[in-house]
């Protein structure tokens, strides 16, 4: 094992350097699985690497029509008689706007401006960062001697919501309080066999641990072939510190307390 570093995917760069999947029908960069509980897809989506435009040239949709409405939209407005005009503001120089809105205090520190990414990102790039703000990343990469080897996915149940519906199959999981989630586990198919996924998954733990969660589940599918899922093995996860909370013949889930 070469020199390890491990990155946070937080803005075009990190996220360019995400590796390749081994089955090239999927990508990392442009699954969204996780994220769509009803349309979420692994295939490679090349669109989605490109990025988002914030113009449109589409004119606006028509509002569709209520015909409930229609008899008080055909009404003239009724002047309301007990409604009286805002009153001016008199100390107010003249042409100030009066608008509400918040009052800058010169005596305080301004905040750190929080991180975010850019709207005009790709859209999984987006997906990745909705948490930046918050709490970090929802992504981290393992570079070995500077290539990308390894890509772990995970969060907030929340942010998953495909993970919250299989959650949902086991009404004898603890809900309270919600334990993080790893979505997705890859390594590259030439560095398998190395240690380098374990690695990744330590780091990720240790990270969540330090977010506050208490417990973090996992959901492998039985009988994947290993280029073809995203969430690895009840084996592999067993040899990391995972525990069977649940055993079914194809979604298992698998558990383990953050210290």
């Amino acid at each position: 094992m070469g020199t390890i570093t491990i990155l946070d995917v937080t803005d075009p760069e990190t996220f360019g350097r995400i590796p390749p999947c081994a089955d090239p029908g999927f990508d990392h960069r442009s699954c969204d699985y996780w994220e769509d509980a009803d349309r979420g897809s692994k295939a490679a989506r090349l669109s989605w690497l490109d990025p988002v435009s914030t113009a449109s040239n589409e004119a606006p949709r028509p509002r569709p029509a209520n015909p409930f409405l229609a008899d008080l939209e055909a009404k003239t407005p009724v002047a309301n008689p007990f409604a009286t005009a805002r009153p001016a503001n008199p100390f107010l120089t003249p042409g100030d706007d009066d608008e509400p809105g918040p009052v800058e205090n010169p005596f305080a520190v301004a905040p750190p401006p929080r991180p975010k990414v850019a709207p005009d990102a790709p859209r999984k790039l987006q997906l990745l960062g909705r948490g930046l703000g918050v709490v970090g990343s929802y992504a981290k990469l393992l570079l070995e001697d500077d290539v990308a080897r390894a890509y772990a996915q995970f969060g907030p149940l929340t942010a998953y919501p495909r993970a919250q519906r299989t959650r949902d199959l086991y009404p004898s999981l603890p809900d309270a309080p919600l334990p993080a989630v790893i979505t997705c586990i890859a390594t590259t198919a030439d560095a398998r066999g190395a240690g380098l996924g374990k690695a990744l998954v330590a780091a990720v733990c240790a990270d969540l641990t330090g977010r506050g969660f208490t417990a973090v589940e996992t959901y492998p599918t039985i009988g994947a072939h290993p280029d073809a899922t995203s969430a690895a093995t009840p084996r592999f996860w067993e040899s990391v510190g995972f525990d069977l909370a649940i055993a079914d013949e194809r979604f298992p889930v698998m558990r383990r307390a953050l210290a």
